[in-house]
């Protein structure tokens, strides 16, 4: 697979890069081109019918398979595939630059943050439609109520430590996983941060915020997570041991 090379990449960690899809087959040449040198593209198919997975191995990714849809389980079984002491997340679809990625790391790496999300900045039009903008606002300040984290986004770009990410524990297997990472992220003690990326037309159409529907159902997936009571995690007992 060739990558990109960046500024940050002789200077940052390697890491697994976990890319759920579905059906994806005309962003994977782009998308997996943009993995950073050294890196390790874990492709998780979740029932694609276009090919995903078989091109993806041809370009040089792990795959994995993932036979539960969802956004959730796609993710997650990726999560339990990394094996880097840094794992970040990315869509599938062209939407964003995963050759951004090494400046997260870095700042982890650093100890300026825990979990690091990436806040959208559309570029192009239709990059991300109203209606998906307005439920991500009002996710925004939920969050902001329930944890006291002054996010703008829940964006799916996203990087942390994989022993960070595996004690935290998460059950959601749909829309309301990146939502639960952050809620859990900050019960546990762990800092959150977010950084700004471009945020591009994505290829194709979208599964989960291209309607009104599939947006409402994100966010009630979303707000379900929100309402529940704090859990204690491994995460959480780890950082407060720490803490003594």
């Amino acid at each position: 697979m060739s990558g990109v090379t960046d500024s940050y990449s002789a200077r940052s960690p390697h890491a697994d890069v976990v890319l759920p899809c579905l059906d994806e087959a005309a962003a994977l040449p782009r998308v997996l081109g943009r993995i950073p040198d050294g890196w390790r593209a874990v492709v998780v198919d979740n029932g694609s019918t276009d090919g995903s997975a078989e091109l993806a191995r041809s370009l040089g990714a792990t795959v994995v398979h993932e036979p539960r849809r969802g956004f959730g389980a796609a993710c997650q079984a990726g999560l339990l595939a990394a094996e880097a002491e840094f794992v970040c997340f990315c869509d599938c679809d062209g939407s964003l630059d995963p050759g951004l990625l090494p400046g997260f790391v870095r700042r982890i790496a650093g100890g300026e943050t825990d979990l690091l999300l990436g806040r959208r900045r559309p570029e192009g039009r239709g990059a991300w439609p109203l209606h998906a903008r307005a439920g991500n606002l009002a996710l925004a300040r939920m969050v902001r109520r329930r944890t006291g984290l002054r996010l703008h986004d829940l964006g799916p770009m996203r990087a942390g430590r994989r022993a960070d990410l595996l004690a935290l524990e998460l059950t959601d297997r749909r829309s309301g996983y990146p939502l639960e990472m952050v809620v859990r992220a900050s019960d546990a003690g762990l800092r959150v941060s977010e950084t700004d990326v471009p945020y591009l037309p994505r290829t194709g159409r979208s599964k989960v915020t291209g309607t009104w529907r599939g947006t409402w159902h994100a966010v009630r997936d979303m707000r379900a997570v929100l309402h529940r009571p704090p859990e204690r995690t491994t995460a959480g007992t780890a950082r407060r041991e720490a803490s003594r």
